[in-house]
């Protein structure tokens, strides 16, 4: 039914999945949480910035092994869309355009989490923050191995910001 590669992403789906409700669970039970003092407005928005440093730094490195692969590599330089690209830079360009989407997502999560989340829920902002960081790392390194080699990184990416814009929808509407 399934190739053995899509077995692969499977896999490594659930176990994405999986760490991310742990994240969620962590961050909204950890003793630490629900012992802290209430968090003041100040504190949130501290909070939420170092958060959204993550995927702005990742963001960054993005762009940055792009224009440096464009800078040194003549075919690329000019971006050129009426010339085809190497396959290192559309690598890059892919790269990039998954790395931009994710970060996107994330920060709309992080901005609403850190607006509406009860003050015991707050520790899984930096959770989450920490899995993107984790994920974009492995997406980097995995990428050139196609679906199979770039899926965890992918799900730790991307699933915890589903978890946290799931809860938000949740808290929103209940």
């Amino acid at each position: 039914m399934f190739t053995n590669k899509q077995r692969v992403v499977i896999v490594f789906a659930v176990i994405g999945l999986s760490i991310s409700l742990a994240m969620l669970y962590v961050g909204m039970h950890s003793t630490w949480s629900q012992t802290a003092a209430p968090w003041s407005l100040h504190t949130r928005l501290n909070a939420l910035a170092q958060s959204l440093l993550v995927p702005a730094v990742f963001l960054l490195i993005s762009i940055g092994r792009l224009a440096k692969h464009r800078f040194f590599t003549p075919a690329d330089i000019d971006g050129d869309p009426s010339h085809p690209d190497t396959p290192q830079a559309i690598k890059l360009q892919r790269v990039l355009q998954n790395t931009l989407e994710q970060a996107l997502l994330a920060a709309i999560a992080y901005i609403i989490w850190a607006l509406i989340a009860p003050d015991h829920w707050l520790l899984t902002l930096p959770l989450a923050a920490t899995l993107f960081a984790v994920g974009r790392a492995l997406f980097f390194i995995g990428h050139s191995k196609g679906a199979a080699g770039r899926a965890l990184g992918f799900t730790l990416t991307f699933y915890p910001t589903v978890v946290l814009l799931v809860t938000e929808a949740a808290l929103v509407v209940l």
